[in-house]
């Protein structure tokens, strides 16, 4: 699925459909399914005998069948309605079940607990009161379908009876037909079992099916390229995540081949939305983004998205091994060699070299066994393996002390060399060489060119230099004088 997919959709959400739904639909096939195949066999086997027998009394026994339809439609409407409720309030639960486990700390960091314990409880309930519903509904048509069967056994005996008074009938036939109709009271049932259970499950075949007809993502057609010396252009692109709130306005940009275009402005001003279109997590409502003489859109989206390496400010790692997130949606064999040459270009072989098991090492969920940094630098070797053509840093040493910083920006500067470099960055002490910079704000590139261009013609740039470079020489300031304070102090005792 896209991107925008999941944007409106809970991966718990998902997840039940994946797992609950289908077990729904499963249960119905391979149990219910079989046992209603066999009911029916019987059914057909035995109706036939009692033809055979009396067809009048036969004829008889299906003025029944409008009474069972009558009984059983209502009840299979509303255990339909209830059934796809239940599933609608467990897809629910799960989504956000899933949520809280995985921002755990941030729960417990919020002393959340009563919070989602009393939240729980209440979904809980909520499904408890449709499982509730259901089983009443399932116990008042079973006992409904047997007194209507029942009936029809009362009124074919009384017509028989009838019959035997009349010579009509002999008694050993009657005794017989009723025989054999007592034996179609268990398939009956089955069957309207069955049919209540194709109306519960037809909520889950819903939703599967709203899952398998979504449009998926084509990544298999379009031009294959190789984006190496190829300049990256950006025209006149417009884009919203909703229609009617636009967050791009005619931005265009030129990045040329092995050179660092950086973005800077106002969160919020549509820096990463930038980034997800050349991803093509998303396309562009209108306007272009070509590589070389290549519309983006008409490259195998596959192919693209190999020539592009991205490290984020959340650097993603996920549940394995250093080895496993190293390679991880690569094709072909690694060494260890191999491996260990980029873990040292990234500056992290020596605290993987530290861990017991080494590349084997289990970083836990979303890498929880490392720090900010060396999940950070894992990320670095792994786009070093990856070896893209296009790089994207998005504040990719925002969220770190000073000494994970300066070892990540050594490993980036690495990185960055013979590519094509684009750039996100609060901190503008980061980007002050970059060859271009753009200033994006409100969602258009109000200004762009190097630093001293922008320092000289930009008011809102040269603000944003004045507050951030005075408050890094005030904290350097700050820094040294407390440096020569400790040393006066230490001065005497140490002579």
């Amino acid at each position: 699925m896209p991107v925008s997919y999941f944007d409106d959709h809970k991966a718990g959400e998902v997840s039940s459909r994946l797992v609950n739904d289908s077990t729904q639909v499963k249960d119905l096939l391979a149990n219910t399914l079989p046992t209603m195949v066999t009911s029916l066999l019987q059914l057909v086997g035995a109706m036939v005998l009692m033809v055979l027998m009396d067809w009048k009394m036969t004829l008889l026994m299906f003025i029944v069948v409008p009474v069972v339809i009558l009984i059983a439609l209502p009840i299979g409407t509303k255990s339909r309605n209830i059934a796809i409720s239940r599933q609608d309030e467990l897809a629910s639960f799960n989504g956000e079940a899933n949520e809280v486990i995985g921002e755990t700390r941030l729960m417990k960091s919020s002393t959340a607990e009563a919070v989602e314990r009393a939240s729980g409880y209440q979904k809980i309930a909520q499904l408890y009161n449709f499982g509730k519903k259901e089983a009443i509904y399932d116990s008042i048509a079973g006992p409904l379908m047997t007194m209507a069967m029942m009936g029809m056994v009362v009124g074919i005996l009384a017509y028989g009876a009838g019959r035997v008074a009349q010579g009509t009938m002999t008694m050993d036939t009657m005794f017989s037909f009723l025989m054999y109709l007592v034996q179609l009271i268990g398939p009956f049932t089955t069957l309207g079992q069955f049919f209540s259970a194709i109306a519960k499950a037809s909520g889950s075949t819903e939703r599967i099916q709203d899952l398998i007809n979504a449009t998926e993502e084509d990544q298999t057609t379009g031009e294959t390229i190789d984006a190496n010396g190829q300049v990256l252009r950006v025209d006149n692109v417009d884009f919203g995540y909703e229609p009617d709130k636009q967050i791009l306005h005619e931005v265009s940009f030129k990045a040329e081949p092995n050179t660092v275009i950086a973005f800077a402005g106002p969160s919020g001003g549509g820096k990463s939305t930038i980034y997800s279109l050349l991803e093509r997590f998303y396309e562009p409502d209108s306007g272009t983004i070509k590589i070389g003489d290549t519309n983006i859109a008409d490259v195998n989206l596959t192919n693209w998205r190999q020539q592009i390496g991205l490290v984020s400010q959340d650097a993603a790692v996920l549940a394995g091994t250093i080895r496993y997130n190293l390679t991880y949606g690569l094709t072909g064999d690694y060494t260890d060699e191999q491996l260990w040459a980029v873990l040292a270009l990234a500056y992290a072989k020596d605290f993987v070299a530290e861990m017991a098991d080494g590349l084997n090492t289990q970083v836990g969920e979303r890498g929880v066994k490392l720090s900010g940094g060396q999940r950070q630098r894992i990320a670095i070797a792994r786009a070093f393996l990856r070896d893209p053509q296009i790089l994207m840093l998005d504040e990719a040493t925002a969220s770190l002390d000073a000494a994970s910083e300066m070892m990540v920006q050594k490993a980036l500067t690495q990185l960055m060399h013979n590519r094509t470099t684009l750039v996100i960055a609060h901190r503008l002490s980061t980007i002050v060489n970059a060859d271009q910079i753009y200033f994006i704000e409100n969602g258009t590139v109000s200004g762009h060119g190097t630093h001293d261009y922008l320092v000289a013609h930009h008011k809102l740039y040269q603000e944003y230099v004045a507050d951030q470079f005075g408050a890094e020489k005030k904290t350097t300031s700050v820094t040294k004088e407390s440096e020569q304070q400790a040393d006066l102090a230490n001065g005497p005792a140490l002579a």
